[in-house]
């Protein structure tokens, strides 16, 4: 259900806005963005799985929080995210 080490160290490697980044919300938004994706094609197998459901709804709720925290102080950072991420908003 999560990702593999090298999914996670290539979306470092991917939207890092420096060397050594891990912590930037345009990382974060990648990881978290991830595991819904995996989450989401798990729970077409699996429709009563609840207790995963719950966190799912926990991911997208931080992916919120942290979208709009970039929104709120980095716009062109935000529209870049989105485009590249493929998100609807």
């Amino acid at each position: 259900m999560s990702i593999t080490v090298e999914e996670k160290t290539r979306l470092i490697k991917e939207y890092a806005t420096k060397e050594g980044d891990t912590g930037s919300p345009e990382v974060q938004v990648a990881i978290l963005s991830s595991r819904i994706a995996t989450l989401t094609e798990h729970f077409k197998s699996h429709k009563n799985d609840n207790h995963s459901r719950r966190g799912l709804l926990m991911m997208v709720a931080q992916r919120r929080k942290l979208l709009d925290y970039l929104k709120k102080n980095a716009e062109p950072r935000y529209a870049a995210l989105i485009q590249r991420l493929g998100l609807r908003r």
